[in-house]
């Protein structure tokens, strides 16, 4: 993948950061989108920024490019699609991962509940950002045939089309990002492109590990207070699911395909970073809901 150029936008933090990172150990020049820099911060206010992530994709061996972009701003997205034409020529690869509004939801609050005004900014940050970020990098994408969307999610189009995800904003947003991609897969096809939506699992994020008062090192501490945590992944888990996905020359076998960490693992055979397949999807159906009496240690 030495030749391979990436967009991952929300490269900040998270999955965003975790998929950057990957795509860098396999080689590629990644561009690293978001809003909070070393000289300011996003409304998120975490301490978080593009710089760090950029620096952990070189550091990883690909090439690492930071761009604050507001993915709301259609000025600065089709500014950033001009830089990667002008320096790079090519895109190959398009991470949609733009989020930012985990604050702006209130759990099991109905919607005459809800603040609007923030249920409303959340969905604009869920997918206007995505919309129109696709609208102007397609076609540096389609430019080339053989590319690649990515729209991150959280839960797999058949988890969600069956469970209430906690709010009326947050849900519509989860599984809208889905149909997002399976839209885009039928557009891209003529082109050679194809388009997946990919979840992870139970995440470890910088964000969750300071929510449950724990760290990487130390967060097996947490599943005293939510048995869950067991399951949970790295940022990395789904970062590698995507670079293998990249990495696939039949990848258009999925185009349209709502996948997550856990399965593409077992299909491509990665593992996170301490060795395991964690597939809390499966945790929850089998375990959680199911009522089966189980091993956290099976479903890792």
């Amino acid at each position: 993948m030495t030749e391979t150029v990436a967009l991952v936008t929300g490269a900040t933090r998270g999955t965003g950061r975790g998929i950057a990172v990957q795509l860098g150990a396999a080689g590629a020049t990644v561009y690293c989108t978001g809003r909070t820099t070393r000289q300011g911060r996003s409304e998120m206010d975490r301490a978080e920024t593009i710089e760090e992530s950029a620096e952990l994709v070189t550091a990883a061996g690909g090439k690492g490019i930071a761009v604050r972009t507001d993915h709301l701003v259609p000025e600065q997205v089709k500014a950033l699609v001009e830089r990667i034409d002008s320096e790079q020529g090519r895109l190959d690869v398009l991470v949609n991962d733009i989020w930012g509004a985990d604050h702006l939801w209130s759990w099991d609050t109905p919607v005459w509940e809800h603040d609007l005004d923030k249920g409303l900014r959340l969905l604009r940050l869920a997918l206007d950002t995505h919309l129109i970020t696709s609208h102007h990098a397609l076609p540096l994408l389609i430019r080339r045939p053989g590319g690649l969307v990515v729209e991150v999610t959280d839960g797999t189009a058949g988890f969600n089309a069956t469970r209430y995800r906690n709010s009326i904003f947050y849900d519509l947003a989860k599984t809208a990002v889905s149909r997002l991609a399976f839209a885009q897969s039928h557009e891209l096809r003529p082109h050679g492109a194809a388009a997946v939506s990919i979840t992870p699992g139970f995440l470890r994020s910088e964000m969750m590990l300071d929510n449950f008062g724990v760290t990487e090192e130390n967060w097996r501490d947490a599943i005293a207070h939510s048995p869950t945590f067991a399951i949970s992944e790295t940022p990395a888990y789904v970062g590698r699911a995507v670079a293998a996905l990249a990495a696939d020359p039949d990848r258009m076998r999925w185009s349209g395909s709502s996948l997550s960490s856990g399965e593409l693992a077992k299909e491509y055979g990665f593992t996170d970073v301490d060795g395991s397949r964690p597939d809390v999807w499966r945790w929850i159906e089998e375990v959680e809901e199911g009522g089966k009496d189980a091993d956290p240690a099976d479903y890792r």
